[in-house]
């Protein structure tokens, strides 16, 4: 498959199917998707990698102590909140990506511009393996408490979250804007 068409053909997927994903894809995902150019070779990710049930139980509740501080997530009926609660923990496996938060501020920007890479090239080689995925940056990432309980240093941040796994059905593509309408020429 030419690289062009992984691009235009790989989707955001939301809804898995139960197969589990193996570890040693993975392992060989990231193997690949580190060749993310990045300045220095500092290689400023790393990441954790939740598929056990407990590691999923685990994941889940720190994510719900986590969206309580979130007004829009207190005010959901406690029957809605359960059903997210079983739809994360039915995901079958998820790769939180954290990177080191440089003091000097181009380098942190030269690193969030490099993770986001790496996390782009780990969508499309997954993607080549029907492993679809959905990149998740929802503001629970950034609770102290939801950090803490992942081991996340005080000197990093996560960038996303990505979920993934198998599935059945691939989402129709939506339109985009050709580039030449973003286009300023001089």
């Amino acid at each position: 498959m030419s690289i062009a068409k992984t691009i235009r053909e790989r989707r955001s997927i939301r809804t898995f199917n139960r197969n589990p994903v193996p570890r040693e894809l993975v392992i060989q995902l990231l193997n690949d998707a580190v060749w993310a150019p990045n300045h220095g070779l500092r290689e400023p990710w790393r990441f954790i990698y939740v598929d056990s049930d407990g590691g999923k139980t685990r994941l889940v509740d720190l994510i719900t102590s986590a969206s309580g501080n979130l007004k829009r997530y207190r005010l959901l009926p406690s029957k809605l909140k359960e059903f997210m609660r079983n739809k994360i923990l039915e995901i079958p496996a998820h790769l939180i990506v954290v990177m080191k938060e440089e003091k000097n501020e181009h380098k942190r920007n030269e690193d969030f511009a490099a993770v986001c890479c790496f996390m782009q090239n780990f969508q499309l080689l997954g993607w080549e393996n029907n492993l679809g995925m959905i990149w998740s940056t929802i503001e629970f990432i950034f609770d102290p408490g939801f950090q803490d309980g992942l081991g996340v240093r005080k000197d990093e941040r996560i960038v996303g979250i990505l979920h993934m796994g198998f599935f059945d059905k691939a989402p129709r593509p939506k339109p985009r804007t050709p580039a030449e309408k973003k286009l300023t020429l001089w």
